[in-house]
């Protein structure tokens, strides 16, 4: 049999090799068979009954000739697999679907087809197909889900032919197979105002910067309905058609999200534990920038961006926000813990300033980090922090809660150096933290005398 399409598998052609592949597909039944009908033989020999010998002969046969007929029958079979959606959130279902072609110009026999998947994404898939006639097609689907992010190969597809009688059994498999991506839980946010400007989303969300000096003017070509008092007559004459000046810049607001993965500072494994929700936290706040016209960057403690090649590291602005954020949720899927034990490193990346506002998802914090994550407030117009106390996440609901001196120590230091400090219970959701944060820096506006409730 050869199969085709997706992958492809040849018999082998060589004798030794192929007496050894159609023995080496006897089934229980075939081998019970084989062994039944040698066993007749020996017995007619030594008792002497040619009668025997014949039913041992006809038991022992059989299962060769299914296995030579089985082996030297050539299939021409094409086979493909479509993903849908290929990148899926934890916890949700997608669909496999498999297409088997018969390119042959005979029909197929009783074929059996069957889907390598790793364990986490539910039980092996398997199907039986009819008789596939001659250029014919057969197509089935299965579903898997996963609740652990990561990227799962699914694959390679296998087809195992049988005789009629079940003697033999022989296994083709295809060569190549597909990724399934399982990326972060993502939730929906309000468009709240944590940016600390004093224009909302609608307004602060882009901002222009007007161009000084007549050096500074970028010139293009003259369109249709534009002011002829804009007509930049230098540049005309260097070009040698109309050209007009160009005296706005466009400027997208900026947001960098910062991911604490040390290892040090989470306890506890698992979909519900409390680094699980952080990076669920930080795809649901990059989608929410992305989708109201932020240009945002995914920044972790290690000092690795994503995107992190060309222009200035931050996503959005110069390509698409689709592309963006898949990017990012890719990373996201396979983000895993680190063996570092600061924040100097992100600290370092956001030296530069113009950072925009500064959305945190930490782990449990001692001093030096809390004064890292001050040092760090500073290259921020806004800064917004979702602390998470690993140790009341692994604690069961029964248990005597432990002393939370520590955690809200770290939470003043960070207030005291401008942060919108929030501490993240256990079961929270995404949209309920990222809500009390606007309020609570709202109140801290209002105690200051600074912006009110807008």
């Amino acid at each position: 049999m050869t199969t085709a399409g997706t992958g492809h598998a040849e018999a082998d052609r060589g004798e030794k090799g192929g007496i050894r592949t159609a023995l080496a597909g006897l089934t229980t039944r075939g081998r019970s068979f084989l062994a039944a009908g040698v066993a007749a033989a020996i017995c007619s020999y030594v008792l002497g009954q040619a009668d025997l010998l014949r039913v041992g002969l006809l038991l022992a046969v059989l299962p060769l000739v299914c296995a030579a007929v089985l082996y030297r029958t050539r299939y021409r079979v094409a086979g493909s697999r479509r993903l849908s959606p290929a990148r899926v959130p934890a916890g949700s279902e997608a669909r496999v679907h498999l297409r088997m072609d018969n390119v042959s110009r005979l029909p197929t026999g009783l074929l059996m087809l069957q889907d390598r998947v790793p364990y986490v994404l539910g039980p092996r898939p398997r199907f039986v197909l009819d008789r596939v006639e001659a250029g014919g097609r057969r197509e089935v689907s299965y579903r898997v889900r996963s609740d652990l992010r990561g990227r799962y190969p699914l694959g390679p597809l296998q087809l195992r032919l049988t005789d009629p009688f079940g003697m033999c059994e022989l296994t083709r498999s295809f060569s190549t197979y597909d990724t399934l991506t399982v990326i972060p839980r993502v939730e929906p946010l309000a468009p709240v105002r944590l940016s600390g400007e004093a224009k909302g989303y609608g307004d602060g969300r882009q901002r222009s910067l007007a161009l000084a000096g007549e050096d500074d003017v970028i010139p293009r070509g003259y369109r249709y309905g534009d002011d002829l008092r804009r007509v930049h007559w230098r540049s005309t004459a260097r070009y040698g058609e109309l050209m007009v000046r160009r005296e706005e810049q466009p400027q997208r607001a900026r947001c960098t999200v910062l991911l604490d993965t040390r290892g040090i500072a989470y306890q506890g494994a698992g979909p519900d534990s409390a680094f699980e929700w952080a990076v669920s936290g930080a795809a649901s706040v990059l989608v929410h920038m992305l989708e109201r016209g932020y240009s945002v960057r995914l920044l972790t403690d290690t000092g690795n961006a994503v995107p992190g090649e060309g222009g200035d590291g931050f996503a959005g602005a110069n390509q698409e926000s689709a592309d963006a954020a898949g990017l990012m949720m890719d990373t996201l899927a396979v983000i895993d813990h680190s063996d570092g034990a600061g924040l100097s490193r992100a600290y370092d990346v956001l030296r530069g300033g113009n950072e925009g506002l500064l959305v945190a998802f930490l782990g449990d914090l001692d001093e030096d980090q809390a004064a890292v994550l001050g040092r760090m407030r500073q290259r921020s117009p806004g800064a917004v922090a979702f602390v998470l106390d690993s140790e009341s996440w692994v604690r069961e609901p029964s248990d005597v809660p432990g002393p939370l001196d520590r955690s809200e120590d770290r939470l003043r230091m960070l207030r005291d150096a401008g942060w919108t400090a929030l501490r993240v219970p256990r079961g929270a959701s995404v949209d309920e933290v990222w809500r009390q944060a606007d309020r609570e820096r709202r109140g801290v506006a209002a105690a200051s005398g600074g912006e009110g409730r807008g």
